[in-house]
Formats: structure tokens, sequence, C-alpha cells
């Protein structure tokens, strides 16, 4: 079976960083000017002569995103079920190495949290856990699923890769999207941020999307933790990833992500940083070179970016957020994998983009499409 490896060996990543850099202010106004955009294109938009096209890019990217989308923005929440993990990761709250107390939450506390989630209004919830085989696998995804499922209508899961029979059986149960970053395509800095731990392996997570796609999901969730290495050259590589796997599995759905490296405990400084005009100017060159794909914008950024960017091509964004296991009902207290920037509530987001004329989608999905659809 092919898979993103063969494509992604047969690229450089110092190349492809030179070529990005090497762009010209006529190759930016190239991009902008073609219907349809290429991957050459895409770096060209990316590039550092694209900086004084934003305001030509924004415009563009929020047209491109009424046509597909509407004036809607669909509202999400993560749900954390355990902080375990088996992994040594140099940026994350919950590595194996970072002294703090763990937990994995039982039915009866799951149930106290979806009782919180559901006051707030939401329909779509993301799980997630850290990566530990032991205790939060396969079968205890399954317990949850059948647990919660009757109370979402969109269930989405952050967790460890699994296997093509894993993801088979837990799609049934109302899995509907997996999210899985790669964190970052530089296979040497990869190795320096995960010394230890099944996530060590770098081609078993490349090829995670595939076996998704193998399996049949519905949508699946793509990006980089943008801080770890030259932000352009690594969303060169997401949009590659992209680019081949609407290609191999064109009925699933895909989705992108823009996660900039948050303090936490202990925390790692970024090794490069991306200012707020460079993340405008990669999300919308992403909307550029895809009008179809689902751009999502989470809490670990400042109130003021988000309330600016729900006009230029974001469809998705989360509110409330809790980054720790039971941190709504449960314990809210203890220690989040990332220290979140918006702290506004479910409702002040919903009336922030109700203000600007956009319209927060609590639910655009049920299971029951599935079968009216087969």
């Amino acid at each position: 079976m092919k898979s993103f490896n063969q494509v992604f060996e047969s690229y450089n990543w110092d190349d492809t960083k030179a070529s990005i850099y090497d762009k010209t202010a006529t190759d930016v106004e190239r991009a902008l000017n073609n219907q349809q955009r290429t991957l050459e294109d895409f770096k060209a938009l990316i590039s550092p002569a694209a900086l004084p096209y934003l305001e030509d890019m924004a415009q563009i990217s929020q047209r491109l995103t009424l046509d597909r989308f509407g004036r809607t923005i669909q509202m999400y929440i993560p749900l954390y079920l355990s902080n375990e993990c088996n992994n040594i990761c140099t940026y994350c709250g919950f590595s194996y190495d970072n002294k703090v107390r763990r937990r994995t939450l039982n039915p009866m506390e799951i149930m106290q949290e979806v009782a919180v989630i559901k006051g707030m209004g939401y329909e779509h919830v993301l799980l997630v856990t850290g990566e530990a085989n032991q205790t939060v696998h396969t079968d205890y995804f399954k317990k949850v699923l059948d647990l919660i499922s009757p109370h979402f209508a969109h269930i989405a899961m952050e967790v460890q890769p699994l296997d093509v029979e894993d993801y088979g059986t837990l799609i049934p149960r109302g899995l509907n999207t997996v999210l899985v970053y790669q964190e970052t395509y530089h296979q040497d800095d990869y190795r320096k941020h995960h010394p230890k731990g099944k996530k060590a392996n770098f081609l078993y997570r490349l090829e995670t999307p595939d076996r998704l796609g193998q399996a049949g999901i519905h949508k699946m969730g793509l990006g980089v933790l943008i801080g770890l290495e030259d932000w352009r050259t690594d969303s060169f590589f997401t949009a590659l990833h992209l680019s081949y796997l609407e290609k191999q599995y064109w009925q699933s759905k895909f989705s992108i992500s823009f996660p900039r490296l948050r303090p936490f405990s202990g925390g790692l400084e970024p090794k490069v940083v991306m200012n707020d005009k460079e993340l405008v100017q990669l999300i919308c060159a992403y909307r550029l070179f895809n009008s179809e794909v689902e751009l999502s914008i989470s809490t670990r950024e400042t109130e003021t970016f988000r309330n600016h960017i729900i006009k230029l091509g974001i469809t998705a964004i989360s509110a409330g957020s809790k980054t720790n296991p039971g941190g709504y009902e449960v314990a809210p207290q203890s220690l989040e994998q990332f220290e979140i920037s918006d702290e506004r509530s479910p409702q002040e987001i919903a009336a922030m983009i109700s203000k600007q004329g956009y319209e927060p989608i609590w639910k655009d999905w049920d299971r029951s499409l599935i079968h009216q659809s087969c």
C-alpha cells in the first residue's frame, strides 16, 4: 500500500527551505492571480516576499471562505481524559519525565465532565489523552465512546496513533474525526524532541493519516507545533501531506490547526518565533491554496488575535477550554498540558462571533447522516 512516506522521501528539507526563501514578489503576484494554486504557489504565499501582499491575501481568503463555508464558525471544546504518558516530549507538560500527578478519568468522572460541557451548549467535543498504552488504549477508548456518544453530535480524538484495525473498531462507536499532528517534519529535530517512547518513531507517526484513510475516517486533522522548527518549511510539508491525502483518500474531509508553542511547567523556549502577522499570513496562504480545508484556532491564542482572525479564513474555534484531565469539574486545579491564553467563556466567544456578523455553530453534524448517505 502506498503511503505518504514515499512522497516525503523525495523532498529534502534544506532544499525546500531555500526554495521558499528564494521566492520573489513576482512569484507572489503570480500565485495571487492564479485560480488554481499549486504547491509552488503555496511556497510563494508563505515566503517573506508575501508579507507586503498580506492585505490582498486577506481579502481573497475572506472571499473564498465565505463562498465555501458562509458566515459560520464551528464551536468545539477539548475534553482531557488522561495525562498519563510514556513519551518524553521536550515541549509538553504531560512528558514522562515531568514530575506531575497523573490521572485517568473513570466513567463517573467522565460523565461529570460531560455534564459541564453539555451545560455550556457544546455538541462537538475533542477527546485528548497522553500516550500511555497500558491505561489509555483502544479498549479504554471503546468504553469512552460507548459512554459519551449518545450525548454528542460530533466526537473527535487527539490521542496516540493507532493501527488501522483499532480505528476500524472505534469509528462505528461514534468516532468522527482524528487529529494527529506531526509536530515537525524535520526528522533530526523530531528525534531531539522525542527521545523516548513510541512517539519517537517518526515514520509510524507520519503514516498515521494513511491508516486513518484506510480505516475510512470521516475527517482527519493535520498540523505542526509552530516553534519547533522553521514554520514556513514545516507548513509546506503539511500542505504537501494534505495534497497527497486529498487525492488518496478523497472521501475524507480535512482540517488544519495552528498551535504555537505555549509555556508549560519546565517548558521549552521556541526555536523559531512566529509573530501574529506571520500567523495571519499562514492562515490566508492555506485558504488560498485549498478552499475546502477547515481551519481551526484554539485558546492558545490571545483574545485580540482571535477577535481579528474570525473573518480571515478560520472555520472552527474552541472556547472555555481546560487542558488537564477533569479540568471542568473533577480536578480544576490540576496541572494543565499547556497554558491557554484566551480564557473567555463559550458564551462570550459566541457573542464576539455574532457581533462580527457570523453565526456560532454548536451542531452541524449528526451520525444519522452517515446512514442516510449509505
